[in-house]
C-alpha cells in the first residue's frame, strides 16, 4: 500500500487482513483478530486517511481506561505514523494546543481544552475517551469512533454515551463514506460481556462487501488501461462512475471478519506462533491467537464470581502529569493505579511451588465492605521468592506506606525448595525488610479444606460475607485466567495439573497456583482483619 504525506509517497507492506480492511473502505469496520496480526496498522491507516479526507473533523478514540490508552493503543498508532513520515510536533501534536507558528486550520468544533486531544495538521482532532473518566463523551459531537481492544470496553456505557455523540458535521462530511462510521478491533473475549462486538457479524452484508470488492477490481483495471497510450476516451467517465458507485456502497457497508494470528505468518514466522503456544495459557492461545471463541465454560470452583467483580481504576492525576511521555508510560508502576488506599498497608499472600511462585496483593476497603485485589505477580524456574518480592518492591517503590500485612498458613512453614534452607515465610519477611518494608506477619493456621474454602469464598462473591472480592482487571490478567478456569474434581478444586511438567499447551501460570495464593489472601483478610495503623513490629525474621 502507498502512504502519502505532503512531501512524499512511501510504499508500506500490508498483510491480507490490513489490505482487506483498508481497501474495502466500509463505513463501519469490525475486525476480530489474534495477537500480532497488525491491528494497530489498520487503526493508523484508517485514522490517517480520515484526518486527511475530513479536515477539521473530530474522532473519538475510545479506551476502557486511560492507562491502557496511554501505554498501548495510542503509542502503537503514533509509532506507525512516525514510520510513515508523520512526525510528532510537526504533523500532529498531543495533549496541548498547536502553537500558532504552525498555522494549522482550526477544528470545526474547538475543544474547551486540549489535555486529551490529538490535533492533526489538517485541523482534524481526536478526542481520547477513557471509560474510567466519567462523562468524557458528554456534550461532544463526533464524526467517527475508533475502538481498539474492544473486549475490555463496557458496551452499555459505549451505547449510552459515545455512540449517541457520533452525530457531527453532516453538511461538511456527509459525502465521505466513513463519516459517522466506526472502527472496532479486538481479539476474542473469554467472557460473554466482552464479546459484544461479535454481534456485528449479523449486520455484515457479505454480498454487498463482495460487490464492493468486484468494483474495486474493475476500478484497478480501468486505471491500468488509462495508462496505455491508446486508451479509449470513455474510460475516464467509466472511472468516475465506478468511484461514485463504490463510495455510495461503502456508505452503507459494514465489514466484519475474523483473522487468526496465522494470517500474519509471513511476517511473524513460525517461531512466534510456537512461542505464543508455549508461553500462553491454552484458553488465551485459543482466543487471542487462533481467534476461536469459547462456546461454553464449565462450572468452576469460583462459581459465584461474575463480571461485576472485575473493575478498572487509574490515577488520572499522575498519568496526566506525564504529558504523553510514552517512554515513561512504558514503565508502569503503582503511581498509575487509582484504587490504592495510600495511607494503609498492602496485604499480601503467596503460593509456593518448585517451578512457579505467586504473590497476590490486596487492600480492604472496610467502609464499602470490599477486598480489592490490586495486583498479582509470579516468577518461574530460576527466579524464586526473593525475585518475586523484588518485583513487588520495584512496582511499589513510590508507594508511601512501606508496610505489608503478610498472610500465610502452614504451607509457608518448613518448606525450603523455593530458594534456600530457610522456610518460605522467613525468606519473604527477610527480603521485604532488606528492601526497606515493614512486615506484619499474620499466621492463619492450617490450610482450609476445600469444602469450607469453596463455601466461604462463594459466599463472599455473593455478598454474604464481611468482604466482597473485586479484581483490578488490568493488573491481574494471569490471575483472572487461573481463577476463571479453576475446575472442580470430586468436590474439591481440581489441582491435578499442578504437578505435571509444563508443556506448550499447559503453562504454569494458567494453573490453579495463582488462585491458591488468592484464596489465602481472601481467607486472611476476611477472617483475620488487621488494624490499618502502622504499629511498631519487632521482627524475628532477620
Amino acid at each position: 500500500m502507498v502512504v502519502k504525506n505532503e512531501h512524499e509517497k512511501k510504499k508500506v507492506y500490508f498483510n491480507k487482513m490490513q489490505r482487506e480492511a483498508t481497501i474495502i473502505g466500509a463505513k463501519d469496520t469490525v475486525i476480530v483478530a489474534g495477537r500480532g496480526t497488525g491491528k494497530g496498522v489498520i487503526h493508523s491507516a484508517i485514522n490517517l486517511e480520515n484526518f486527511q479526507a475530513m479536515p477539521g473533523r473530530t474522532t473519538a478514540f475510545v479506551a476502557p481506561n486511560a492507562k491502557r490508552a496511554l501505554t498501548n493503543t495510542l503509542p502503537s498508532m503514533f509509532l506507525h505514523w512516525e514510520n510513515w513520515g508523520y512526525k510528532r510536533d510537526v504533523h500532529y501534536v498531543v495533549g496541548h494546543k498547536p502553537p500558532r507558528s504552525l498555522n494549522w486550520p482550526k477544528p470545526l468544533i474547538t475543544p474547551d481544552n486540549y489535555d486529551n486531544i490529538i490535533t492533526f495538521y489538517t485541523g482534524a482532532i481526536g478526542q481520547i475517551i477513557s471509560q474510567d473518566r466519567t462523562g468524557t463523551s458528554n456534550s461532544k459531537s463526533f464524526d467517527f469512533v475508533d475502538i481498539d481492544e474492544a473486549k475490555f470496553v463496557d458496551f452499555d456505557q459505549l451505547k449510552n454515551e459515545t455512540f449517541q455523540a457520533n452525530r457531527g458535521q453532516i453538511r461538511e462530511f456527509g459525502h465521505y463514506p466513513r463519516h459517522h462510521g466506526m472502527l472496532i478491533t479486538s481479539d476474542m473475549s473469554l467472557t460473554k460481556k466482552g464479546s459484544w462486538f461479535m454481534n456485528y457479524e449479523n449486520q455484515c452484508d457479505q454480498e454487498l462487501i463482495d460487490v464492493i470488492g468486484a468494483l474495486l477490481i474493475e476500478e484497478f483495471n480501468v486505471k491500468q488501461r488509462m495508462k496505455e497510450a491508446d486508451a479509449p476516451s470513455y474510460l475516464k467517465k467509466r472511472l468516475s462512475s465506478l468511484q461514485r458507485q463504490i463510495a455510495e456502497l461503502r456508505r452503507h457497508a459494514l465489514f466484519y471478519k475474523v483473522y487468526s494470528t496465522l494470517t500474519n505468518m509471513e511476517v511473524l514466522g513460525e517461531e512466534f506462533i510456537r512461542q505464543m503456544k508455549r508461553d500462553l495459557p491454552p484458553l488465551i492461545f485459543q482466543t487471542s491467537i487462533l481467534c476461536i471463541p469459547v462456546l461454553a465454560m464449565r462450572d468452576g470452583f469460583y462459581s459465584s464470581m461474575t463480571s461485576k467483580h472485575v473493575y478498572n481504576s487509574t490515577d488520572f492525576h499522575y498519568l496526566d502529569s506525564l504529558g504523553y511521555d510514552f517512554d515513561r508510560l512504558s514503565r508502569p508502576d503503582s503511581r498509575m493505579d487509582g484504587d490504592l488506599l495510600r495511607d494503609q498497608p498492602l496485604c499480601v499472600a503467596f503460593d509456593f511451588n518448585r517451578n512457579i511462585n505467586w504473590m497476590v496483593v490486596g487492600q480492604n476497603d472496610e467502609e464499602l465492605g470490599r477486598l480489592n485485589t490490586v495486583k498479582s505477580f509470579w516468577v518461574k524456574y530460576e527466579r524464586k521468592l526473593e525475585a518475586l518480592v523484588d518485583d513487588f518492591c520495584d512496582y511499589y517503590e513510590y508507594y508511601p506506606n512501606k508496610e505489608v500485612v503478610f498472610y500465610y498458613d502452614n504451607t509457608a512453614l518448613g518448606g525450603n525448595y523455593a530458594v534456600n534452607d530457610h522456610d518460605f515465610a522467613w525468606v519473604i519477611c527477610h527480603r521485604f525488610e532488606l528492601r526497606g518494608w515493614k512486615v506484619r506477619p499474620v499466621y492463619i493456621g492450617q490450610a482450609m479444606n476445600h469444602a469450607d474454602k469453596h463455601l466461604l469464598i462463594n459466599r463472599g462473591f455473593s455478598g454474604q460475607n464481611r468482604l466482597t472480592p473485586y479484581f483490578n482487571e488490568q493488573n491481574n490478567e494471569d490471575l483472572l485466567v487461573s481463577i476463571r478456569t479453576a475446575g472442580v474434581y470430586n468436590g474439591k478444586k481440581d489441582k491435578r495439573g499442578e504437578k505435571l511438567a509444563e508443556t506448550e499447551e499447559d503453562r504454569l501460570e494458567a494453573r490453579t497456583d495463582g488462585s491458591d495464593a488468592w484464596d489465602t489472601l481472601y481467607i486472611g483478610c476476611e477472617r483475620f482483619p488487621q488494624v490499618s495503623v502502622i504499629l511498631p513490629i519487632s521482627s524475628n525474621w532477620s
